[in-house]
Parts: structure tokens; sequence; C-alpha cells
């Protein structure tokens, strides 16, 4: 029986029920209220929040399990840690709060962050985790609302992700979304409008200092040393940033039905000008009680993306193009790099020295649009069939429409002919489809009271349609946007089609069957199998299936009896696992199929029979990248639940990794294919800790901090792996490369020229490191490694203060032990900017101690000079908020927060950002500042209000 609302209706009371009561009953009624009032007082607020904390449930996939008594890895991340940070990509708020899990983020609207869990396992397989969103699988999560997010549970070591199977080699992340919750309707309006701009700006020379430089490069007086134009390029293609959000929500329930609803819209207008993105969405998520033990659960998301986008080689070319040139000319024709006999720009100028273009005209000339509607939804019955065992269905299917179009009206640049262009259109729409069938049953039970045992066992059926492409270009079309898709006209008679290209890409289909078992004796020894057995129709017959298995270990040792009832360690729990992941997301063997006359009339000039033949290495052991990993963990909480942390180790391997690859030149075959020919390895540790306290009844705060170190290894290579160079300048250098030579290297690694001081000119030499006599270009083989984009470290901080009715928090991130590659410094030919630093700064006869060479007006080779530390340290967010409780009648909670996002940065990297995660390829851009978007710094003002 539950007392307290009689007691809290006596405290209301007492003086007149005393009066009118007896002695008897008021003494009665005296002890009852004084035991309240100590039970109050000897269990505060905070002990019964800590006791919750260390009872939290985390996801651990086709179910939840109480974090005490998991076995795994496991991060578990509420909404509102992570919600403070406004972005537009939920995944970019994780950053640096959870251990192991490295985030690589753009400030560009509408990109994905490059995710690495416990380190990078492969070289041409997909590097992305797997987001379990409500229980679909997704590629990730661009077209979800952060507002509807209710928790995040990250799964790292194999014991957790073997129950993924052929997806869990890169990690999953577990996104739950909201649900309905609280008596009757409840109502939540938030929203927000901020400013951005750049956060760090790249100091470039003057008009005099380039002209200056450049006639010492040149070893003539070109330019004029009294310039009239000192054009800023980068401020003339950028502009302050305005984003806003505004989302509502409705929800609630009753003993019968939860329901969900939410309205969201992002609007930026980005900082690069003309630059547009906005998305809506709408999810709705309900929950229907049919009867005892039965219930249905259903959700849909529907997201709208619309985005004018622009080049971001823009950044670069604002970053070369020269401060002579004027945004226009007095003619109001666009500025270009023309010179003339005065040593000025001039439409009338006699030379063009740089071959850059007008940045402002790259973007007012740049005509281009997207499109996107994705939607995602499932349907789920959960049904008790006895005390004890559930049986649980659910159905997801998801539905992605994308159009774009980009029209080059073949505007050029005075000095450039016009004649020779003709304008192009290009029409893309892409379009697939999903669906994924999941049946499991779960059994739970004690017996006599010491033995727990949990058993889940399913099937999973899932489908994605290949991706249909259709792209069709054009040309000589009206410049009216009107008249380009005209009824009844033949564009192919007419011959204003130049390509078309349609392309269904495979379907996959997998089927998969799973179960797992926890066993948890006397609350303190714990014991977690595995097993997934997973067939693809991706792969060759006899390499369909795969089995995942995986062990895992617990012992609560604050459960043992030495250290019961002590007054110190409140939680003590050693964990270790062992499992087989695999990653499908690989590149396959398709048969490339060479027909036509060079085959037909290939015996001496004979007509022979048509045929085919294949010209690709085909491997019949293809199958999917398999990855093995041990590891160990220790969670504890001391000084009644205050300090809490956590330990883990790893040690992961990929034993299999799939590598291009070419036979023999005797077999005849031509094209490469793809072999297991690899192996990588991923060792670490990750060390998180967090103190949090009250003081008196007005004061209480948390500071956590992680830590992880991850040594990412190239073990070995087996024969014939092709030598794949990457991280191309643009300008006939490359930065990156793969092979044998690779082995101990972790992937990624730049492989450069060494420079190894100056000539007698002042001309940069290189190490001759193989001693044959000849240095930099003339010999290749000189070049050497220099480390890896991939930080070995990663450090988060999280503060939050909270004093009466003001909430505080602080969350910085920093990476560190890795290298950046200064491409748009390293990508010139001639007659481009430079920067301050260089230009004021260089060799010469009187300074031989410059860091910087002499003069040069050439395409410079590709050596560690341009390359740089990455270390960084950011604050990313801090946000002050004010919350009243009740302001008015209707109004049940009122908030005001401003926020800083990205306010400071301290880095060693000269360019705009060291977060340079491109397209995410270890040996394409990735750790190369070209073309890159700035980090920015952002800030906000948002209200919320709870009905």
């Amino acid at each position: 029986m539950n007392i307290y609302p009689l007691l809290k209706w006596i405290e209301r009371n007492k003086l007149n029920y005393m009066k009118k009561t007896n002695v008897k009953y008021s003494c009665l009624i005296a002890v009852l209220y004084f035991s309240m009032n100590v039970n109050a007082q000897t269990t505060p607020k905070d002990s019964v929040t800590k006791e919750q904390k260390i009872e939290e449930v985390v996801m651990i996939g086709y179910g939840t399990r109480r974090a005490v008594d998991n076995t795994a890895a496991v991060s578990s991340l509420k909404a509102e840690e992570v919600s403070k940070t406004k972005v537009l990509n939920a995944t970019q708020a994780i950053q640096g709060k959870v251990a192991g899990v490295q985030i690589t983020a753009s400030d560009l609207p509408g990109s994905t962050p490059t995710i690495l869990i416990r380190g990078l396992g492969t070289v041409e397989g997909g590097r992305t985790p797997l987001y379990v969103v409500d229980g679909l699988f997704a590629d990730n999560i661009n077209n979800i609302n952060t507002n509807d997010i209710l928790s995040y549970d990250i799964l790292k070591d194999a014991s957790a992700l073997a129950i993924y199977g052929n997806r869990g080699a890169n990690g999953v992340i577990i996104i739950t979304t909201k649900s309905g919750r609280g008596q009757g309707v409840n109502v939540e309006y938030d929203g927000f409008i901020g400013v951005r701009n750049s956060l760090k700006k790249v100091k470039m020379a003057g008009s005099n200092q380039f002209s200056y430089y450049n006639n010492l490069a040149l070893g003539t007086t070109r330019f004029s040393q009294d310039q009239p134009i000192n054009t800023d390029w980068f401020d003339t293609v950028t502009r302050t940033g305005i984003y806003n959000q505004h989302n509502i929500s409705i929800s609630g329930s009753s003993d019968k039905v939860k329901y969900f609803l939410s309205l969201n819209n992002y609007d930026e207008k980005s900082i690069l000008r003309g630059s547009d993105y906005n998305r809506a969405t709408v999810r709705t998520n309900n929950e229907f009680k049919i009867s005892k033990g039965i219930t249905v659960a259903q959700n849909l998301s529907i997201a709208f993306a619309n985005i004018t986008p622009k080049p971001l080689s823009v950044f670069t070319s604002a970053y070369k193009q020269s401060p002579i040139v004027p945004v226009r000319f007095a003619d109001g024709q666009y500025g270009a790099p023309i010179v003339g006999n005065d040593g000025f720009a001039s439409p009338t100028g006699v030379s063009q020295f740089n071959n850059v273009g007008n940045p402002l005209a790259q973007l007012e000339q740049n005509n281009e649009r997207q499109k996107s509607v994705q939607m995602q939804g499932g349907i789920k019955l959960d049904a008790e069939i006895f005390k004890g065992l559930k049986f649980t269905s659910q159905f997801s299917g998801e539905y992605y429409n994308f159009k774009s179009y980009i029209f080059d009206n073949a505007f050029r640049l005075v000095g450039q002919s016009p004649a020779t262009y003709k304008n192009r259109l290009t029409n893309q729409k892409d379009d697939y489809y999903n669906w994924q069938l999941t049946n499991y049953l779960t059994y739970n039970n004690t017996f006599a009271d010491i033995h727990n045992i949990e058993a889940t066992a399913g099937t999973e059926t899932t489908f994605r349609s290949g991706t249909n492409s259709i792209i069709i270009l054009r040309q000589n079309l009206p410049a009216n946007s009107n008249y380009w898709n005209l009824n009844n006209v033949d564009y192919a008679a007419n011959g204003s089609v130049q390509k078309l290209n349609s392309i269904d890409f495979n379907e996959n289909r997998t089927v998969s069957y799973f179960g797992r078992a926890q066993y948890k004796l006397m609350n303190r020894y714990l014991i977690t199998a595995t097993i997934r057995r997973d067939g693809s129709s991706q792969f060759a017959e006899g390499k369909k299936w795969g089995n995942f298995p995986s062990f895992g270990a617990g012992w609560i040792v604050t459960e043992e009896s030495f250290l019961k009832g002590n007054s110190i360690i409140d939680l003590l729990k050693i964990r270790g696992g062992w499992g087989r992941l695999g990653n499908q997301n690989v590149p396959l063997n398709v048969p490339t199929l060479s027909s036509g006359a060079d085959y037909n009339y290939s015996f001496g000039g004979a007509l022979n029979a048509n045929g085919t033949t294949n010209n690709q290495l085909l491997d019949p052991n293809l199958g999917w990248e398999i990855t093995e990993e041990t590891s160990g963990g220790v969670d504890f909480a001391l000084l009644n639940k205050r300090l809490s942390g956590s330990f883990d180790i790893y040690n992961k391997i990929t034993k299999n990794i799939i590598l291009a690859s070419l036979p023999p030149s005797s077999a005849g075959i031509g094209l490469q294919g793809f072999s297991h020919l690899g192996q990588v390895s991923n060792k670490g540790y990750e060390i998180s800790l967090g103190w949090q306290d009250k003081k008196g009844e007005n004061f209480s705060y948390s500071i956590n901090a992680n830590y992880s170190y991850n040594k990412n290894n190239l073990d070995e290579v087996f024969s014939n792996v092709n030598i794949k160079q990457g991280g191309s300048l643009g300008n006939g250098q490359t930065t990156k490369y793969f092979g044998e030579q690779a082995v101990g290297q972790p992937l990624g690694s730049f492989y450069l020229w060494e420079t190894n001081g100056y000539d007698a000119n002042g001309n940069m030499t290189y190490v001759d490191t193989n001693g044959n006599g000849r240095t930099g270009s003339q010999d290749a083989e000189d070049r050497k490694f220099f480390g890896s984009y991939i930080p070995k470290s990663t450090l988060g901080i999280n503060i939050d203060l909270r004093y009466k009715n003001i909430d505080l928090a602080i969350n910085g991130f920093g990476a560190f032990g890795h290298k950046v590659y200064n491409g748009k410094k390293a990508q010139r030919f001639a007659g481009e900017n430079v920067e301050y630093d260089i230009a004021s700064n260089f060799w010469t006869p009187t300074n031989t101690n410059s860091p910087n060479p002499a003069p040069f007006n050439a395409v410079p080779i590709a050596s560690n000079y341009y390359l740089e530390s990455g270390d960084f340290f950011r604050i990313n967010n801090i946000t002050l908020g004010f919350n009243l409780q009740k302001p008015v009648e209707y109004v049940s909670s009122l908030r005001f927060y401003v926020s800083a996002i990205n306010p400071f940065i301290f880095q060693k990297f000269s360019g705009f950002t060291p977060e340079l995660n491109a397209n995410g390829d270890p040996y394409d851009l990735a750790g190369i500042e070209l073309d890159a978007y700035p980090s920015l710094r952002s800030f906000v003002f948002g209200v919320n209000i709870k009905f």
C-alpha cells in the first residue's frame, strides 16, 4: 500500500487535523509524518538517480539488457546528452561522447559524417557502421530529425556485434525513436535560429606581395608592384550563413494507445553564396494494446530534401586566384587572370597568367538542383505466449527517390572563345526500395532464485532492390528551363541527346538465422553465447553462407561476499569476449565480356565466328570479409556512485581483406578482379571516466571524459596485388600508395618525397632514399611513408552544470597522432596566389634559414613539405539554458537557450580544417584539404516549450 498520498494530505492539513483527533491518533500521525521526512532526507534525489543509472537498460540487438548484466562493450546515450548541439545530422552530435567511436564530420549541409568504430579494417569494402533505426537496417541517418531520437546504443565489440552477422564488422548504431508517454496530450515545440561563419580563415598574400613573389619566380617584371586591386576571394564567395529549425511534436498515452507525431523543418543558407539546403520530416509512432499480452506498434517517417548545391572547388579557386584580378572589370565582365603590358589585370591584356578562373563566376553560373524523398516505416507485433515467452514479428520497409539536374550554359570568361562550347543539361533519377522481415522468440525466466536465463532465437529476411539510375545528357537547349522538357519533341532525332545511361544495379537478398543465450548465476556470474548464420545472394554458389559466433563472460565482483557492504566500491564488473563478424559490403566479381571485331578478325584477318570472352579475373572463392575480435573490459562505480567509468582493450583482425589484383600477363586477362589478398589489424584501448555530484539543493554537476587509442596496421599483403596510387592532387601528383611496400603501415598512409633542405638557388632538394644518385621526381622509388590521416587517439570532455533554473553544458573533442596534407597549397601550376607566410618569408641569399623555398612558378612534387600535423582540440559546444516550470497555466515548462557551436579550436594545421573526411575512402582525398568545406563557428538562440 502506498501511504505517501495520505501523508501528503496530512502534511497539508496537519494543524487542523491534529486539533480534531485524539492524542493517540495524533501521535501515530506524527510518527508517520516524521518517518516520511526522515526517509526523504536519507534518500536524496541524486542517490535515486545514480541507482537508476547503474540499472539502466541498453539495446543489444533484438532485445534489451540491463547494463549491469551485459557482457559486451555497448555505449548508450540518451537524447538529452546530444540534442544540445544543434546540427543537421544527429551523428555529428555524438562526436566526443563515446570512447572508441571516431567521427569526422563536415559542416557542409546534407553531408554524411565518417564513423570509425575501433578503427578501419578494410580497403575496398564498405567502411560505415550499420544503423538500425527502430529495427530497420539503414545506411545512414541523414533523413532523421534529431529531436525524434530517444536513445543511441553503440555496439562496439564482436561479442555484441555477432548478432548482426555479415553486417557487423564496422560496428552497429541502434537508434530508438520516441513514442507516446505521459497522460493526456503533450505538445512540445523546439525552435532555434543561428548564424554561421568560417571557424578559421587562411591569410593569403595581398596584391603587391603576390606581384613581388611571382616576379621573382618568373625572373622578370611581369606584374606591377603598385596594384590598384586587392581582391579577397574568400570573402567574395562566402557570406554569413543563416540556419533555423522548427520542431513540433504531439504525444500521449492511455491504457490502450500510445501515440507520437512530429513535424520538423530545417533550413540553411550556407556560407557558400547561393548554396541552400532544406529538409522537412514527418514521423508518426503509435502503439496499440490489442489485448492482454498483445501489442502492435507502427512507425512511419518521411523526409523531403531540397538542395541547391554549389561546387566545393570554389574554395580551392578562391585560395589560388590572384588578388590582382578584380571580381568584375569596369565594363561589367567577370574578372579574369589576364595581365597587360602595364602589369595590371585587364580584359584587353596580352596574356593569361593562370588557369584558375573566376570563383564568383563559378558560383553564379552554376545551375544545379537536387530533390529527394525518403520513406521508412514498419509494423511490429509483440505477443506474450505465456509468462516468460514472447514472440516478436516485425516488417520494415524503405523507399528512396532522387532527381537532379545540372545545366552548363556554356558561359566562358573573357579570353575564352564561347564558340567552341555548347550548353549541356544533365538529368539524373535514382530510386531503390528495400524491406526486412524479422521473427523471433524471447524467453526469460528465473529458477530457484539464482539462475536467470534469457534466450532469443529467430529468422530474418532482407531484400534490397538494385538502385535504378537513369542519366541523360543533352545539349543545345533553350536557356529558359521552361523549354527543357516539352511534349512531342524528339530530342534524340534532333541530335541533342549526347548520352543515355540506364542502369539497374544488382538486387541483394539475405536469409538469416540467429540465436543468443544469456545466463546469470546468483546475480554475479554472466555468460552470453551468440550465433548467426547468414546467406547472401550476391556471392557465388558455395560461398553464400557464413557462420558468425561469439562468446562473452562477466563477473560482477561487488556481488561477492568479500565486497558486499563496503563503503567505497559500489560496482566492479569484469567482462570479456570473442566473436567473428562479416562485411558483405564489398566489391564483387562482375564479369566483363569483350566482343566484336578485335576478336572476330584476330586470326590472320580471317572472319571467325562471333563470340565473347571474359577479360577479367574472377575468383571463385570470393566472399565477405571476416573480422575476428578478442576484447575485455572493466566497469566500475565508486564513492556512492559518484565516480564511474570503464576500461576496454581489444585486438581486432580482418584476415581476408578484398583487394584488386591481376594475374601474370601470360594469362590473357586485361582487367583487374578482386580476391582475398591481405590482413589488417586494429589494436587499442578505451578509457571512460565520469564524476557527478550534488551540492545542496540547488547545485549539481557532472564531468565526463573519454580517451581512445587505436593502432591500425596493414599486417600482410598476398601476391599479385595491384599497386594503388591515390590522393590525386589533380596536377599529376599523387600522395598515397597501396601495395606490398605498405605492409607495416596504417591504411591511408601518405607516400611522399622527403625534403632535404635547399640547393644553392634556394630550391628544395630531396633525400636519396635508395642511394642511386637520383633524387626527387627523377626517382619515384625515393618516396617513403609518413603516417596516416587516421588519428591514433581521440579525447572527449563533457561538462554539465546546473544551478537552480540555469544549466550550462560544455563539450570538447580532440584528435591526435595523425597527418593532413595541404592539398590546395600543393596543387600549384603557375601564377596562382600563395599564403601570406610564404610570400613574406622565403629563401633568399640573405635568408637561408627560411622554412620556405625561393619563389617558384611550377608544379611542385608531392613531398612532406606540404604535410602537416592534424592534431587539434576543439570546443564543440557551449550551451547556456534558463528553465521555467509552469510559468503560466497552460505551459508546463519553458526553456530559453543560447549555444556557441565550435566556438574555439586549437590546431596545428595551417589550412581551414584538420577534419577532412571527403568520401571516407582512405586512398582518395581523405586527409587532404582540396575542394574541402571549412569548419564553421555557429551561434544559436532557441526556445523549448512544453504544453
